[in-house]
């Protein structure tokens, strides 16, 4: 277990009945409990209750996986084919790298775009035309954000096409290769 997970608030215990047990509320809880503390920023542990494993990443692809299957998917088949291909792969740690940088960016400007948002309305929820009022005036604000998060994805971008360069030379750089020289040309007439 990371050290971050270990100071964890709360611990669930999962069961080999596939039964969760949340040790604060000393309760059984269900995946759709499990969802509601990471809607709520509970921070949390999943351990195996025998072994003292760490599920968490696996009880949240299972949650993922949930929601996927049910109502509109975030996924398409093709991006979820592209995630596969990517394990195993070289690219496999910068490619995760990548997803996690964007993911926080984007998070990052929908925590500035709701702080905003809640701060000028006071409370009250939001009708279209208060919606349509808002988006006037927060129009420019929102566009640089997003122009900010475009310049962030393409420099993840960049960075990891570098690293591939620097990978690549690395590995290619101990094979003794003879640059090639350009046959002459030969006059048919």
């Amino acid at each position: 277990m990371s050290s971050a997970k270990k100071n964890a608030d709360r611990l669930i215990k999962k069961y080999p009945n596939r039964r969760l047990y949340d040790t604060q509320t000393s309760s059984y809880i269900t995946l759709t409990d499990v969802k509601q503390l990471v809607l709520d920023n509970e921070e949390f542990t999943v351990v195996d209750a025998k072994t003292n494993e760490d599920l968490s990443r696996s009880i949240l692809l299972q949650i993922i996986l949930e929601e996927e299957a049910s109502g509109a998917p975030m996924f398409s088949s093709d991006v979820l084919a592209q995630i596969i291909r990517f394990y195993g792969h070289a690219m496999q740690g910068m490619m995760g790298s990548y997803l996690e940088k964007n993911v926080q960016a984007f998070t990052d400007i929908q925590r500035k775009f709701t702080g905003s948002a809640v701060g000028g309305i006071e409370g009250k929820p939001f009708s279209p035309e208060m919606w349509t009022q808002f988006m006037n005036v927060q129009g420019p604000m929102m566009q640089g954000m997003m122009n900010n998060y475009i310049d962030q994805s393409k420099s993840l971008f960049v960075q990891m096409q570098e690293q591939m360069q620097s990978q690549s030379k690395n590995i290619f750089g101990t094979f003794p290769f003879v640059p090639g020289v350009p046959p002459a040309p030969t006059d048919k007439k």
